[in-house]
Parts: C-alpha cells; structure tokens; sequence
C-alpha cells in the first residue's frame, strides 16, 4: 500500500479512570494539551494524513464527545454509540465495522498522540510500509527514548523483518504507539461483545503476520492527571525546535 487509508475508526469510548478526578466531569478524550484536545489532536493526524472518515466510539460521558465533533469538516465523523455497554477495543471496532468497510483501515487510540520529526510523516510512512500479503496487523511503534508519559516497559520485540513479539519483559524492544493498519478480515466471525486487541495481536503473532513501523518524532502518552505537564511540556520542545 502507498496511500493511507481513507477510513479509520477512534477509540474513544473508555473510562479514563486513571485521569480521575478530571474524567468524572471531561471525558478523557477531551482533556487539553496545550490548548488543544487529546481527540482533535488525533484527528487532526489524520485530516493531514487524507483520511476521509473516521468512526469515533462513545460511551463515558458520550454526549460531550458527540457535541465536540459535531463542528468537525474533516475528517467526516460517524458516531458508534456504546452507551449500551463498552466493548473494550476489540468489541468496539467489531460494533463499528458495519461503518468501516471490508479495506484496511486505521486504528487509533484517543488518549495518546505524536508529533512528526521535520520532515516525516509517521501515517504515510506507516502506509507504504503495509503489505496485506504478509501482514494483517501493523503497529505503529516508539523507541523508549522518544516516549513522554510512558510509565511501563516496552511492549514488543522486533526481529529483522519487523515481526513483532510480546517482550515479556526484557529491557529491549518497543512501545504500541496506539495506531495502526489492519485488516478487517482478523473479526471474521467475531460478535461485538466485550474483548482486548491483545487476542488478535497474539492470534497475528502466532501466525507472523503482527509487524511494526518505528515512528520518527515524539511520541506522548496522557494517563494520568500528573502527566499533563510533562506533555505539554513535550509539546513546547517540540515547537520550540521548529522555530
């Protein structure tokens, strides 16, 4: 693939519980950085990328997030509702699919956002790299060193071909970015009921079809109340550097 795909979907329907007190009034996706919210900031990425259509997931505090795109030109916004019930990440895009048709598309996590080293353009370098003869899911990764907010360890290892691996807790590897492409043929036959991407991500490294593309830039994670200085301070760097 070279274009990124036109279709992606948000997830923004989570509790944000480790945000609270700031979550039982604000909606986690709606937290400011620096004067701008955690989801124009991801849907921001995406206009910039091309993308025509994002489906964004609701659920806590809902109506807040509904009002806020309400507004938005691009990309264009269709709402899935879990108000009903959360679906947990897999659940949700399973719900939404109806929305996000039978190409690849995008995933992207409402609460974490990067800003493109000079001169990248972390989406479309992510694109060029999918190939869904090899591939049904690809993970947009971040080195330890270019990760604010990133309390953990890393995630995956990766082998020479870019294969990805759980770490299970060895010091060398990389961080989930919170974006990728993927196939939507992973759900066949999965029902839109509560479940975690780590069953598809460990079905994809069973088979050695889970690769990951290393951004180049900052890469920021907002989990908690006590992250947010240091976000946007991440931020003035990064502009700063521009200048």
């Amino acid at each position: 693939m070279s274009a990124v795909p036109e279709t992606a979907m948000v997830l923004a329907a989570g509790l944000g519980t480790r945000m609270r007190p700031i979550t039982d009034t604000i909606p986690k996706p709606l937290v400011e950085i620096s004067g701008r919210t955690l989801l124009d900031r991801g849907l921001d990425t995406l206009e910039r990328a091309g993308v025509r259509r994002a489906v964004v997931n609701v659920h806590h505090l809902a109506d807040r997030i509904i009002a806020h795109v309400a507004s938005r030109m691009s990309p264009a916004i269709t709402i899935s509702d879990e108000t009903s019930g959360l679906l947990d990440s897999a659940g949700g895009i399973v719900m939404a699919l109806p929305h996000l048709g039978a190409d690849p598309f995008l995933v992207l996590n409402a609460d974490t956002f990067w800003i493109d080293a000079d001169g990248v353009h972390n989406l479309a370098e992510m694109a060029r790299a999918w190939d869904p003869a090899a591939m049904d899911m690809l993970l947009l990764t971040a080195d330890m060193a270019d990760a604010t907010g990133h309390t953990g360890g890393v995630d995956f290892t990766v082998d020479a071909q870019g294969r990805l691996a759980r770490a299970n807790a060895v010091a060398e590897g990389v961080i989930y970015a919170g974006a990728m492409i993927l196939h939507p043929r992973i759900f066949e036959g999965a029902e839109p009921e509560p479940h975690s991407l780590n069953l598809y991500f460990d079905r994809a490294i069973a088979a050695g079809r889970l690769f990951g593309h290393c951004m180049r830039g900052v890469w920021i994670t907002v989990g908690t109340p006590d992250a947010i200085p240091a976000a946007e301070a991440a931020v003035a760097r990064a502009a700063a550097g521009r200048r």
